[in-house]
């Protein structure tokens, strides 16, 4: 109980400190609201005097800076899409990427000591100040003690913020809270399940809290990247990763988040925003595993003009199922098929019973044929994504909290991609991969790994048919021998237990069969 009015309370906080910043109803934005909520919005100003320096966008991350670290995850994913919002907006926002108040040096220094049992320069030559802060960790530059005479190694030494465990959970119990109210009182939003989502977000973010596990995921996309070809990882030190503490190979280059970015000449805009794209993509389809925050303050440009990817605290994940189902939604949109597109989600069961496939697949080429082929500065975001919602509602569609991190993660590519080329065409962009994709999915190699897959599922349920046979064996006798009363089972025990015992039965027999029947062909 104690717990619940304490984060009611913050909750009640996170009005309070979006008012004091005018950040609530932003003045630049009163025009476009119903005229109760602006009114709400002017009353409420009343109480943001002295903070109403900057636009709209840095005084909502001022706001969200003092909020806490799940809020400027929150800031980071709005700060790539200024097609969705507002340019203006979105470049207020944007030093939320890398650029939020550091922690002290001698804090950071006494975690280090902490995690590695000894002082800092017991392995590091130097240790900077720190380079770049964001919600969770910060950076330094330290180059490693060398060895036998040679110079050691330059380092990025990422810490976690102090304390960051608790911070976050507090801040997500928060947002928990407001997904709760919003489920109960607003019955429109159920489909959308705040809940869930709030759940399966809850679980991603906690995860990056463990440095040891980020290291593992780097190391996962580190092999994905060799096998792509399509961006680099940097290597990581093991001997030095500790819960709160990890240490990688420094990338000299410029990052993705610098504004020089988008006037440098040395730089093919159009080309990295396709690999982007293509990374993406590549590593969803061919391995089943994604980066899932790829905003641009973790990607940086190296000397060589190499896209590399850092910070890979959360970490997306598809099994074969929602791998194929994207893969054949993306192809059908490649090639107009309406109709495939819409079958794919009635298969799937995203689309509950009692619509039709020709309904759906008229409604999906009301929003694919209108920016088919068309650069992004033609295309509004915002009046895609808004249609697509109408739709959902239309056809009873719920969200799907393991698809979440996914489609968050393509919002957060395609916006990156559209600031470097406003040209950005995302069909052409994909299609190459998709198309590699869907040959390697619906090709001769995957059939007979499937082949090879179902003769592994049937080997084992063969080595396993002797024990069943027996067991059907033992029943029988048992029943032959009068220590099982047939007739009283089926009066006493439900119907489903007497099929349920049925079926072991019939399945024995098949085993038995199929097991004979594998012996004749080997």
């Amino acid at each position: 109980m104690f717990k619940k009015t304490a984060t009611f309370f913050r909750v009640l906080r996170t009005g309070w400190v979006l008012i004091r910043h005018d950040a609530l109803v932003p003045r630049e934005y009163e025009k476009l609201v119903p005229w109760p909520v602006r009114l709400i919005g002017g009353a409420s100003r009343i109480f943001s005097f002295g903070n109403r320096k900057g636009n709209a966008g840095e005084r909502f991350a001022n706001a969200l800076e003092a909020l806490g670290p799940a809020y400027i995850k929150f800031g980071q994913i709005l700060s790539t899409r200024g097609d969705m919002f507002d340019a203006e907006f979105a470049r207020g926002l944007s030093r939320l990427k890398d650029k939020v108040p550091p922690f002290e040096m001698e804090t950071a220094e006494r975690m280090l000591a902490e995690d590695w049992g000894a002082p800092w320069d017991k392995y590091l030559e130097s240790l900077s100040e720190p380079i770049a802060a964001a919600s969770v960790a910060q950076v330094h530059k330290g180059v490693l003690k060398g060895k036998n005479g040679a110079p050691g190694d330059v380092v990025a030494v990422k810490i976690l913020r102090p304390n960051i465990q608790k911070l976050m959970s507090r801040d997500m119990d928060s947002i928990e809270m407001v997904a709760n109210l919003a489920h109960g009182i607003v019955p429109k939003l159920r489909r959308l399940r705040p809940k869930d989502f709030v759940s399966e977000a809850r679980r991603a973010v906690m995860l990056e809290l463990d440095l040891r596990l980020e290291a593992a995921a780097a190391s996962e996309m580190r092999d994905v990247a060799i096998e792509t070809g399509l961006f680099r990882v940097p290597a990581l030190h093991w001997d030095l990763v500790d819960k709160n503490v990890m240490v990688s190979e420094w990338v000299d280059g410029m990052a993705m988040s610098d504004d020089a970015i988008l006037t440098d000449p040395s730089i093919d805009r159009p080309a990295l925003a396709a690999k982007i794209i293509q990374s993406f993509l590549a590593s969803t389809f061919q391995f089943g595993v994604f980066h899932a925050d790829m905003h641009e303050g973790n990607m940086i440009i190296d000397e060589q003009g190499e896209l590399v990817l850092i910070d890979f605290g959360i970490l997306g994940r598809l099994g074969r199922k929602e791998i194929r189902f994207e893969m054949e939604t993306l192809y059908g949109f490649l090639q107009r098929d309406y109709h495939k597109i819409a079958q794919v989600h009635f298969d799937i069961g995203y689309v509950p019973p009692g619509h039709t496939v020709e309904g759906f697949a008229s409604a999906l080429r009301a929003v694919g044929e209108p920016i088919f082929g068309k650069n992004a500065e033609d295309v509004s975001m915002s009046k895609v994504l808004l249609q697509l919602l109408e739709i959902t509602d239309l056809f009873d569609m719920e969200l799907q909290p393991q698809l979440i991190l996914l489609q968050k993660t393509m919002m957060q590519t395609e916006g990156v991609a559209r600031r470097l080329d406003p040209k950005f065409d995302m069909w052409e962009a994909s299609r190459s991969v998709v198309e590699a994709a869907v040959r390697d999915e619906f090709g001769p190699k995957m059939l007979a790994r499937d082949m090879l897959h179902d003769a592994s599922r049937i080997r084992n349920a063969v080595l396993r048919s002797p024990d069943l046979i027996n067991d059907v064996g033992a029943l029988a006798k048992a029943w032959r021998e009068g220590e099982i009363d047939l007739g009283a089972l089926k009066k006493s025990a439900p119907k489903t237990s007497m099929i349920k015992s049925l079926g072991f039965a019939a399945a024995g027999a098949i085993l038995a069969l199929g097991a004979i029947y594998i012996a004749a062909l080997f």
